[in-house]
């Protein structure tokens, strides 16, 4: 069996690296070119596009910041928050793509100014992972769990209780990076992906699972307890 290797935690995450390293290019070539177009002119025109694209420039590297979390807590039965968000639903819904039953929905909405790095939810071993191409339907809408770009990871726990979780692109999204494979032992604590650009993850839970958090709520990936599963 596989094992996942812990990610040491980068102060930005890698899935950022040709993102910013272009934007840095970008910033700088069109600073350098409105110096030389204003010069001879006014520099206030300059000094106003250095400061607007400094701040855009700033808001990206906001974006792919990944900060260092351990969690603390009792990992037994307990299933955390696989991202930073808000939480938008808490329902019994039919699941259909692996359980063909119902179970407990948890979803969190990721805004663009989230971290957006994913957190494996429980402990335990990779049963299936499955990409699906979709629509780019606003994340929060309830057709986008079915409808979006979208990938599945089944995982069970150590109990042989399994859990399914979504990565959900959103109307901006448009890339979900999946790093679980079948097979793979999974821990709290690691990474299981990072969905770029605003987007959402939902958890399907087994009926009678005790949900901690409510609609509304904020939670910080691998840090919030949203849940805990019956022995």
């Amino acid at each position: 069996m596989a094992s996942i290797k812990r990610i040491k935690k980068p102060r930005l995450h890698r899935e950022g690296t040709n993102t910013l390293i272009v934007g840095f290019f970008v910033v700088l070539l069109l600073n350098v070119i409105s110096y030389f177009v204003f010069r001879e002119w006014s520099l206030w025109p300059f000094f106003c596009i250095a400061a607007i694209s400094t701040v855009v420039y700033g808001i990206l590297v906001n974006f792919f910041r990944c900060p260092i979390r351990i969690f603390t807590g009792d990992t037994l039965n307990t299933v955390v928050a696989a991202a930073d968000g808000k939480v938008v639903v808490v329902e019994e819904v039919d699941e259909n793509e692996y359980f063909h039953d119902r179970r407990l929905m948890v979803s969190i909405f990721m805004s663009v100014t989230n971290v957006h790095a994913n957190w494996f939810p429980v402990d335990g071993e990779v049963v299936l992972v499955r990409h699906h191409k979709g629509n780019f339907h606003k994340a929060w809408l309830p057709k986008a769990s079915i409808e979006n770009e979208r990938s599945t990871v089944v995982m069970k726990t150590p109990a042989g209780q399994e859990i399914l979780l979504r990565q959900v692109a959103g109307a901006v999204a448009r890339r979900i990076v999946t790093y679980a494979r079948p097979d793979d032992e999974c821990y709290i604590d690691e990474h299981l992906g990072f969905i770029k650009f605003g987007s959402r993850v939902d958890v399907y839970l087994p009926l009678g699972t005790e949900v901690l958090v409510s609609v509304g709520q904020t939670t910080t990936g691998n840090q919030t307890v949203i849940a805990k599963l019956h022995p």
